[in-house]
C-alpha cells in the first residue's frame, strides 16, 4: 500500500513533466513531415482499401456491417495499442541521459508514448466518424459508454507498454521480440475479421485475446448500438489488476535502470 500511495504522489507531483515530454515527443514525431497529423490516417484507409477488396471481393466475408466500416474500426483502434507499444518498447534506452542522471517516475517515458498514441488515435477517429456517416450509421445510446471502453483501453495499453520499455532495459531482444509478437499478435485479434469465423485453437485463442473485447467493445457501442458483453467486463476488471502489478514491477525495479541501461 506504501508503494501505491509513493506511486500516486509522484505523478501528481511530476504532472508538469508528463505534459512536457508528451509535447516534446508529439512534436518530434511528425517533424520535418508534408503531411504531419495525416499519416495518423492514411495509414488505416490504406489497409481499409486493401483489406477491403480482399475481403469484399476475393474471399467475401459477413462481418455484419459495411466491410470497411468493419476493418477501419478495428485498425483504427488497433494502430493505437500497436503505436503505443512502438514508441514505448525504447522509450527508457532512446533517453539515457535523463535516466541515469536525473531522478523523477521513469514511468513518464512509457506513458508519455501512450498519450501521444492518444492524440493520433483521436485524430483518425475523425475519419471513422465520417464512414459512419456515409453508411448512414445513427447515434446509439450506447455512445455513453464511450469513455469506459476507452479507459480500458487505456488501461491496458499502458500495462504492456510498461512492461515492454522495462524488458527491453534490461534485455535489448525485447525490440524485436516485440515485432514478431505485435504481427502474430494482430492476426488473432477481431481487427480485420470476425472471431465467429474462426474455429479451432485460433478461434479459441482470438477469444481469450484481451485486445478482441476491446475492439469489439467499440464496434458494440458505436456501430451496433449494444452494450459491451461479459468478455469486455473480465478484461475491464484483469486490466486494472494487470496494471496495478505492471506498475508496481516497474517502480520496484527503476533503482536498477541506470546500471543495466
Amino acid at each position: 500500500m506504501n508503494d501505491l500511495r509513493e506511486m500516486v504522489a509522484e505523478q501528481v507531483q511530476y504532472r508538469e513533466l508528463l505534459y512536457q515530454m508528451t509535447k516534446r515527443d508529439l512534436l518530434l514525431r511528425y517533424k520535418q513531415t508534408v503531411m504531419g497529423f495525416g499519416w495518423a490516417v492514411f495509414m488505416p484507409l490504406v489497409n481499409t482499401a486493401v483489406f477491403s477488396v480482399i475481403f469484399t471481393r476475393v474471399a467475401p466475408i459477413d462481418v455484419g456491417m459495411p466491410y470497411p466500416l468493419f476493418a477501419f474500426a478495428g485498425l483504427v483502434t488497433w494502430n493505437f495499442f500497436a503505436s503505443s507499444l512502438k514508441f514505448a518498447v525504447t522509450s527508457l534506452t532512446s533517453n539515457t541521459g535523463l535516466v541515469t542522471k536525473v531522478y523523477f517516475p521513469r514511468e513518464i517515458f512509457p506513458v508519455s508514448a501512450v498519450l501521444v498514441s492518444v492524440v493520433d488515435f483521436a485524430v483518425a477517429s475523425l475519419v471513422l466518424v465520417g464512414l459512419m456517416t456515409y453508411y448512414r450509421v445513427g447515434v446509439h445510446w450506447t455512445l455513453l459508454m464511450l469513455p469506459v471502453v476507452l479507459l480500458v483501453h487505456l488501461v491496458f495499453t499502458t500495462a504492456v507498454a510498461l512492461l515492454i520499455s522495462m524488458g527491453n532495459l534490461f534485455y535489448r531482444d525485447v525490440k524485436y521480440l516485440f515485432e514478431i509478437v505485435l504481427t502474430v499478435w494482430m492476426f488473432t485479434t477481431a481487427v480485420l475479421y470476425p472471431t465467429q469465423l474462426v474455429g479451432g485453437q485460433l478461434g479459441w485463442l482470438m477469444q481469450w485475446n484481451p485486445m478482441t473485447p476491446i475492439i469489439e467493445g467499440y464496434r458494440d457501442i458505436l456501430i451496433r448500438g449494444v452494450m459491451p458483453g461479459a468478455p469486455f467486463a473480465v478484461v475491464a476488471l484483469g486490466s486494472v489488476v494487470f496494471l496495478l502489478w505492471a506498475w508496481l514491477s516497474f517502480h520496484r525495479a527503476e533503482f536498477q535502470f541506470a546500471e543495466n541501461i
